[in-house]
């Protein structure tokens, strides 16, 4: 499973019928929206499974992300990806090897996963789907369908507790039957981060290979 599917599963990021149900739909994203950009800063633990039942494919892992506007730092599969406002720092101890890049908004290598967050204000159409009761919790799908034809998406389900309105699991079911999924183990707001926690520090990578892309 390449990091690069991860992060763009991260940060994305059937015609609606019911003009209700979409407005609906729009209208609790809207509050999900506006609670997340309400925080200093947010910190998540999340499990990701990817499944292809016709290729018999079933990865799992886990990871941990800190986001602060658009900076961010992603631990995942033994990789660290730190964004500091201007150079993204992926950092692969397994190899020994740092590569930084500038970053570009409009490069899907490089969408930020403070995006996981925000990517379905634009390019959807929404319906209210399902609501579940999860260990006590009632989670409310809504139904993100591209408005891009040419979209490898067929459709996204993205859970929302209706209480906290964060974000509790996202769906995602691939024209080539790929279904992945992003489930938040813990969701927490205004921690007190370290100063330094977007900074790369070269001193501690001094006998690693440095791959400057740009």
């Amino acid at each position: 499973m390449k990091i690069k599917n991860i992060i763009t599963f991260l940060l994305l990021s059937i015609t609606i019928s019911s003009s209700f149900s979409q407005n609906k739909g729009k209208a609790l994203l809207n509050e999900v929206s506006q609670k997340v950009k309400s925080y200093q800063n947010i910190s998540i633990d999340f499990k990701y499974v990817l499944e292809n039942t016709a290729e018999k494919i079933k990865q799992e892992t886990r990871g941990d992300v800190v986001l602060q506007g658009e900076k961010y730092k992603l631990n995942i599969l033994g990789t660290t990806r730190l964004f500091d406002g201007k150079k993204l720092y992926s950092i692969s101890p397994e190899d020994e090897e740092v590569t930084i890049s500038s970053h570009n908004e409009d490069s899907e290598d490089n969408i930020t996963p403070s995006k996981m967050l925000s990517f379905y204000e634009d390019g959807y159409t929404y319906a209210l789907d399902i609501e579940q009761n999860v260990q006590g919790r009632k989670i409310q799908y809504v139904k993100l369908t591209p408005i891009d034809s040419n979209s490898e998406i067929k459709y996204i389900l993205l859970g929302i507790d209706a209480q906290t309105k964060h974000i509790y699991s996202l769906i995602q079911i691939g024209k080539n039957g790929t279904k992945t999924t992003l489930t938040v183990n813990s969701f927490k707001t205004n921690e007190p981060l370290s100063k330094t926690l977007f900074t790369f520090d070269a001193n501690k990578y001094k006998d690693y290979y440095i791959n400057k892309l740009d």
